[in-house]
């Protein structure tokens, strides 16, 4: 039996603008997993995409494939094809590494299919994969303050209060993946929904 290969992708913008903003957490996320992995990331121009193939949680872990769509978030379904055509991947061997508004600052949920719940990242996976059965790894953003418009505030950096817990809770998210690939995904959200 051949071993499964898993595809997990961080949502994100491209562009030094965007480094640091909500939106782009699921970037973060891949950036801490490809630093435990000791690779780097590098450019596919079949798949737009940067991406590194490596071993989550040591020799014997689970072969991955991390990606992050060189494309804007609302166009990221077009990437994500075109890598689950190149790597023969099943959508349900794909994890969506994403920010989340209707989760608080600081937590983490995990969860398998689902809707987009207005997350355009999402809407486009689920347009290009043709189906919504993948794992989320929803990283909590909160609800922008006042009466601030949702598109503003994911597109705008963390508040300085919460830059200074990101790092932290990139590391827990990125946990959270690897015990999701390597135990399952119950035993992720144990351990790791909140």
């Amino acid at each position: 039996m051949t071993e499964a290969t898993f595809l997990v992708v961080g949502l994100g913008n491209p562009g030094e603008e965007y480094a640091a903003t909500r939106h782009n957490a699921g970037w973060l996320v891949l950036d801490v997993l490809a630093q435990r992995a000791g690779g780097r990331f590098s450019a596919s121009r079949r798949c737009r995409a940067d991406v590194l193939e490596t071993r989550l949680g040591g020799p014997g872990g689970s072969r991955v494939v991390l990606a992050k769509p060189r494309s804007y978030m609302n166009e990221s379904g077009g990437p994500v094809a075109a890598l689950r055509d190149f790597y023969k991947i099943d959508p349900a061997h794909t994890v969506a590494v994403h920010d989340e508004l209707d989760l608080p600052f600081g937590s983490l949920r995990l969860k398998f299919g689902g809707g987009d719940n207005g997350h355009n990242g999402l809407k486009s996976m689920r347009r290009s994969l043709g189906t919504g059965d993948f794992f989320r790894a929803r990283f909590g953003i909160g609800r922008p303050p006042g009466r601030q418009d949702p598109a503003d505030y994911v597109l705008k950096p963390f508040a300085s209060a919460e830059r200074k817990e990101v790092d932290v809770l990139a590391e827990r998210a990125a946990d959270a993946v690897e015990v999701l690939l390597a135990q399952g995904l119950e035993q992720a959200q144990q351990q790791f929904n909140d």
